[in-house]
């Protein structure tokens, strides 16, 4: 039987089989047939999620033929999209109709189904993440039932379904709300660590959207500060694009990380050389590619949600425990901002949002390094990114959601069965309950 694998390949699995639906009467089908032989379903798009999330040992229906845009009503701004239409592609389409995308994170090879079931974010302390766009969606339920959910259908469940981590249905469709298209003027620029920590706050206000990165062992970040605009895009040279984007930010990363898992110990060093060749860059282009960053270097990663307010305290902690990691740490530390949002699982849910994401490099040893770190969430209420790395589970995680309840109702109402589970729903939410399925019936 094929085996399944994600974007690191360090996630794999053996499905009982593995399906591709062409059209959404393909996917009822499959869902239904899956169901009536007693077998579990789960959906995937790209595989970029670094968790097991997609794993099944049931049936996996791959989502990638199922990519086309249904509908634009350009006059309301919505947009209707197959669940395996990949974000690069949407933002490429919906540029045609003078449309974009409000805000995406720095990865646009998700699907937009894999991307708002995990939670997936941009930063800006004014924009809310990728599931907060969403008007309806159309979830295939066990019973081949395709589900509308929207404001004027089951709108109480669309708080649920927009980070649903594929437990309360496959996701049919999903209809977006979009902005009329917009430039964004990017400038990356190096600042002392110390000055950034101090200005965090202003930093993370002060511009449209503003991020930053410090490698370990080092003492300079590099800030990235985003403006929106209406002027025309302005791209760079396509040779200069390439010698930034691909040379030093993939080639010459990726060199720095292969020679750093060989020679662990020469990693503070190359982490000191890398940071002082940071220099002020200047982008201005279609906003999401300028969102967007490639990703050529395979890695994996954990990310947590915190209260905004505990940034500046939290990240020196972090980087602490980076530089005392072993094998030592090459990968920068990432910092992004977000507003809270009302969906019941979202790692922002009800509260403005500082993200903070570690990495490790592909093939390194990095359990002590992520589970260190995670006591340090944990201790400001950290809520996990659903597509990457952690170790917790739903009795951890139950206290700091508080629509989790909530959530399990919904579940247990739409799945009673628990056909979209596996082990990582399992340890995550904890499988279906007879108390969830009782209040959902109540």
């Amino acid at each position: 039987m094929p085996e399944w694998r994600n974007w690191t390949g360090d996630q794999r699995c053996v499905p009982a089989r593995i399906e591709r639906p062409r059209d959404r009467g393909d996917l009822i089908e499959s869902v239904k047939r899956a169901a009536d032989q007693g077998l579990t379903v789960r959906a995937v798009g790209s595989g970029h999620s670094f968790t097991d999330a997609a794993c099944t040992g049931g049936v996996l229906l791959e989502m990638d033929s199922l990519d086309r845009i249904l509908e634009v009503q350009r006059d309301a701004g919505l947009v209707k999209v197959e669940a395996g239409l990949g974000l690069r592609a949407l933002s490429e389409l919906i540029w045609g109709h003078g449309m974009a995308l409000e805000n995406i994170g720095d990865i646009d090879k998700q699907t937009i189904s894999g991307a708002v079931a995990t939670g997936t974010h941009g930063t800006g302390s004014r924009f809310r993440n990728l599931s907060s766009m969403i008007d309806a969606m159309e979830l295939v339920l066990p019973d081949g039932t395709l589900l509308e959910v929207s404001p004027s259908s089951e709108p109480e469940l669309l708080p649920a379904v927009r980070v649903g981590l594929g437990a309360l249905g496959v996701i049919a469709t999903v209809t977006l709300r979009t902005v009329p298209a917009f430039t964004i003027r990017r400038t990356d620029s190096p600042l002392p660590l110390s000055e950034t920590l101090e200005r965090l706050q202003d930093l993370a206000d002060g511009s449209d959207h503003f991020e930053f990165y410090v490698f370990p062992h080092t003492e300079v970040a590099l800030l990235r500060q985003s403006e929106r605009t209406d002027e025309p895009p302005d791209p760079r040279h396509p040779a200069v694009d390439f010698g930034q984007e691909v040379v030093l930010e993939n080639w010459a990363m990726g060199a720095m990380v292969r020679v750093g898992r060989r020679f662990p110990s020469r990693i503070p060093r190359l982490s000191r050389f890398a940071a002082s060749r940071l220099a002020k860059t200047v982008k201005m282009d279609r906003s999401y590619r300028v969102f967007a960053s490639r990703r050529k270097v395979r890695f994996t990663e954990m990310e947590y949600a915190i209260p905004r307010r505990h940034a500046t305290e939290a990240i020196p902690g972090v980087l602490e425990v980076a530089e005392r990691a072993d094998p030592p740490v090459g990968f920068p530390i990432e910092v992004r901002f977000v507003a809270g949002d009302d969906s019941m699982l979202s790692p922002a849910h009800d509260r403005d949002t500082c993200y903070i994401a570690v990495h490790q490099y592909r093939g390194m040893a990095w359990e002590s390094y992520f589970r260190s770190v995670e006591s340090i969430m944990d201790s400001y209420g950290g809520r996990p990114h659903w597509g990457k790395r952690h170790f917790q589970t739903a009795a951890m995680l139950a206290d700091r959601y508080p629509r989790w309840d909530e959530f399990l109702a919904a579940r247990a109402r739409l799945d009673p069965e628990g056909t979209f589970r596996n082990q990582y729903l399992d340890r995550v939410l904890g499988p279906p309950t007879r108390s969830a399925l009782q209040a959902a019936r109540t």
